[in-house]
């Protein structure tokens, strides 16, 4: 049911040959370069959104909201 691993590799050569065929070297190298750029950006937004959040955490613990201030004087 399965395929041997040598089976694997051999279809996969096959299907990258045709997709190179079809595409050509510079379409997927600028695919290529199109993808890494976007993960990076990604990544970097992920990172940015991380700091964004513990730094409003901690200014949220360090400066209660005015709705906080009114309950407590109450």
């Amino acid at each position: 049911m399965f395929a041997s691993p040598m089976e694997m590799i051999f279809v996969l050569v096959i299907i990258f040959a045709v997709v190179l065929l079809i595409f050509g070297t510079k379409k997927l190298k600028n695919f290529g370069k199109d993808l890494g750029s976007t993960i990076k950006d990604f990544r970097s937004s992920v990172r940015d959104d991380k700091g964004e959040n513990d730094n409003s955490s901690k200014q949220d613990n360090a400066q209660p909201s005015s709705s906080e201030e009114s309950v407590k004087t109450n």
